[in-house]
C-alpha cells in the first residue's frame, strides 16, 4: 500500500508538472507571436492602413497552436492520484493514530504503525506517541537548573522541570523531586482525543500528579515525609495516580520519589536532632549489646557449670556401671578361668607324656641305629677282608705270572725297579745283543740263577707293597697292571 501511495503521488505530481510545462510553452509561443506582430509599426492614414493591411496579410506570420486544453485536462487528471494518495495514511513506529472525520467526528479504533486507507478529503489522521513518557519535577530551583542542563530530552523540548512543593502537617513547604513514567493506552486513543484536553502530557498528567501529592502531604509531618514514612507516601501516591489516570486511558508504570528538599532552617535543626537521636540510639544499642553480652556470659558460665556437673555425674555413673559390669563379668569369668587352668594342666600332662614317648622313641631309634651301624660295619669289614683276600690272590697270581716273565726276560726287572723307585727316572730300552757298556756289565754281573732268587725274594715284598698301596691308595691300582701289560706286550 505504501508503494501504491508513492506511485500515485509520483503520477499526480508528474501530471501537474506536465500541465505546467504545457502552459509555459503556450506563454512562450504567445510572447514570440506578439513580438513578431509588433515589428510592422503604427499606421496613420486610412489608405495607407488599407494598403499596409493587405501587405501584412501577405507577410504576417501564422498564429501559433496553443494546447491550453491539454494543460487543463492534465491538471484535472493530476488531482485524482493526489486525492487517492492522500487517502493512504502512514503511521510511523512508536506512534498510534486515530481517524477524525469532518462529518462524524472521531472514529473508533486505533491505527497502529503501518499504512492505512482513509476516506480522502473527509477523514484525517491524528498521531499520538504511544511510547513511554516521563514527567519530571524538581525539589528546588537549583536542582531544576541542574536537571535541565543534564537532561537531553528536556533540553530538546525546551522545557525545564517544574519546581514542585507541598505543605506538611506543620505548614512548612517541602520540595519534592518526582518522576512518573507512563504511556497512553493505544486501545483508547479515540477516547483520549475526543474527551481529554490536548496535549495530555501538559494539560492532564502534571495536575493529577501534583494534586495527589498535595492531598497526601498535609497528613504527615516533615520528619515523616523525609525519613520514616517516605516509602509509604510514595506507594499511596502511586496507587492514587494509577487509578485516576487509568480511568482516562493513561497507563502509569512507575512513580519515583527521587528527592525531598526541606527548608534550610528546619533541615539544619532536623539534622542536629537526627544526629542526637542517632547517638542516643547508638548508646542504647551499645548498652543493650553489653547487657546481652553480660547475660550471655552468665548463661555460658551457668551452662559450663551444669555441663561440668553433668559430666561428673556421668563419669560416676560410668564408673558404677563399669564396676557392676566387672562384677558380673567375674561371675562368668571364674568358671571359665578354672576350665582354662584345667585345660592348661591337661595340655601340660599331654605334652609331658608326648615328650617322654618321644625321648623313648628317640632312644630306641638310636639303639636301632647303633645296631644297624654295627652290623653295617661288620658287613663292610667282612666285605673288605674278602676283597683284600681276593686282591691278594690276584696279586699272587700276577706275581707268579710276572716271575715267569722275568725269568724269560731278566732285563724287565730294571724297568720295574726304576718305576718303583721314582717316576722321574727315564728308562732306556736297548737290545740285548747290542755292544753297550751297561749291557755288558749287567750281563757279566747278573746270572739267571741270581735273577730267579731275587724274583722269589722280591715277589712277597712286591705283593705286600701292592696290598698296602691298594689299601691306602685305591685310585692308583689300575696304573701298575697297565704298565705290566705294556711290558708283556713288549
Amino acid at each position: 500500500m505504501l508503494l501504491l501511495k508513492y506511485l500515485l503521488l509520483t503520477t499526480g505530481y508528474g501530471l501537474l508538472g506536465l500541465a505546467a510545462t504545457i502552459a509555459l510553452n503556450n506563454l512562450y509561443k504567445v510572447v514570440q507571436y506578439r513580438r513578431q506582430l509588433g515589428k510592422t509599426g503604427p499606421v496613420n492614414q486610412p489608405s495607407e492602413a488599407f494598403a499596409s493591411a493587405r501587405a501584412a496579410d501577405a507577410e504576417a506570420p501564422a498564429a501559433p497552436q496553443l494546447h491550453w486544453t491539454t494543460a487543463k485536462w492534465a491538471v484535472l487528471a493530476a488531482w485524482l492520484p493526489l486525492i487517492l494518495a492522500g487517502g493512504i495514511a502512514v503511521v510511523p513506529s512508536g506512534m498510534g493514530g486515530i481517524r477524525v472525520s469532518q462529518t462524524s467526528g472521531t472514529r473508533p479504533g486505533t491505527l497502529y504503525p503501518g499504512a492505512h486507507f482513509v476516506t480522502p478529503l473527509v477523514d484525517s489522521v491524528v498521531l499520538y506517541d504511544i511510547r513511554d513518557q516521563v514527567l519530571t519535577t524538581s525539589s528546588s530551583s537549583r536542582n531544576a537548573a541542574e536537571s535541565f542542563a543534564g537532561s537531553k530530552s528536556e533540553t530538546e523540548k525546551g522545557r525545564r522541570p517544574d519546581v514542585f512543593t507541598v505543605q506538611s502537617k506543620e505548614g512548612l513547604n517541602v520540595g519534592m523531586a518526582i518522576t512518573v513514567r507512563y504511556r497512553l493506552d493505544a486501545h483508547r486513543l479515540d477516547y483520549i482525543h475526543a474527551n481529554l484536553p490536548q496535549p495530555v502530557e501538559r494539560e492532564l498528567v502534571p495536575p493529577v500528579v501534583a494534586s495527589v501529592f498535595r492531598e497526601l502531604a498535609p497528613s504527615y509531618t516533615v520528619r515523616e515525609v523525609f525519613a520514616t514514612r517516605r516509602e509509604e507516601i510514595r506507594q499511596m501516591a502511586a496507587s492514587l495516580i494509577t487509578s485516576r489516570l487509568g480511568t482516562d486511558g493513561i497507563i502509569v508504570k512507575e512513580v519515583m520519589l527521587r528527592d525531598i528538599q526541606l527548608p534550610e532552617e528546619y533541615a539544619k535543626g532536623l539534622e542536629d536532632l537526627l544526629l542526637k537521636e542517632q547517638k542516643d540510639e547508638g548508646m542504647t544499642v551499645e548498652t543493650s549489646m553489653k547487657a546481652k553480652q553480660v547475660k550471655i556470659a552468665e548463661l555460658e558460665a551457668e551452662a559450663a557449670k551444669i555441663q561440668q556437673v553433668k559430666e561428673a555425674e556421668g563419669a560416676a555413673e560410668v564408673h558404677v556401671l563399669e564396676a557392676k559390669a566387672e562384677a558380673d563379668a567375674m561371675q562368668y569369668t571364674l568358671p571359665l578361668k578354672e576350665k582354662q587352668i584345667q585345660q592348661s594342666r591337661l595340655e601340660a600332662e599331654a605334652r609331658k607324656e608326648a615328650t617322654v614317648k618321644n625321648a623313648e622313641a628317640q632312644a630306641e631309634a638310636k639303639v636301632i641305629d647303633s645296631k644297624a651301624e654295627l652290623q653295617r660295619r661288620d658287613l663292610l669289614a667282612d666285605a673288605e677282608a674278602g676283597r683284600i683276600r681276593k686282591i691278594a690272590a690276584a696279586d699272587n697270581e700276577r706275581m707268579k705270572t710276572e716271575a715267569v716273565l722275568l725269568r724269560q726276560n731278566p732285563l724287565l726287572i730294571n724297568k720295574i725297579i726304576a718305576e718303583r723307585l721314582s717316576d722321574k727316572l727315564q728308562v732306556m730300552m736297548v737290545p740285548s745283543d747290542s755292544k753297550i757298556f751297561f749291557n755288558d756289565v749287567m750281563k757279566g754281573g747278573i746270572s739267571p740263577d741270581m735273577l730267579d732268587k731275587d724274583n722269589d725274594k722280591t715277589a712277597p715284598a712286591i705283593e705286600d707293597d701292592d696290598a698296602s698301596n691298594e689299601a691306602t691308595r685305591p685310585t692308583s691300582q689300575p696304573a701298575l697292571p697297565a704298565r705290566r701289560a705294556e711290558v708283556r706286550r713288549k
